[in-house]
């Protein structure tokens, strides 16, 4: 029964350093690619710099990213690493 106490604590530690933090790291990437709407600055995961035009209507998981003057890639949602800009927030209190 005692040997199976040290194999029960490395189990604890492990989830603590290990597995925590990158559960946490995907709900927060979860949360970002959700939130991701038209006017916002993104990069992708291929390091690709962009301004997200529209959601795609028929399928919301496309983004249509304009990356220079007149030249638009159409990208999976998933495909965004980051917010470039902060989202901006509306209030009333002016």
């Amino acid at each position: 029964m005692a040997g199976f106490i040290p194999l029960i604590l490395i189990f604890g530690l492990m989830y603590v350093l290990m597995i925590r933090p990158q559960q946490r790291k995907v709900k927060e990437q979860q949360a970002l690619v959700s939130s991701i709407s038209a006017g916002d600055e993104v990069v992708l995961n291929s390091g690709i710099f962009g301004r997200v035009n529209e959601v795609d209507g028929d399928d919301p998981n496309v983004l249509w990213i304009e990356v220079y003057d007149g030249v638009e890639l159409k990208v999976l949602r998933s495909a965004v690493d980051r917010r470039f800009n902060e989202p901006v927030m509306d209030d009333d209190t002016d």
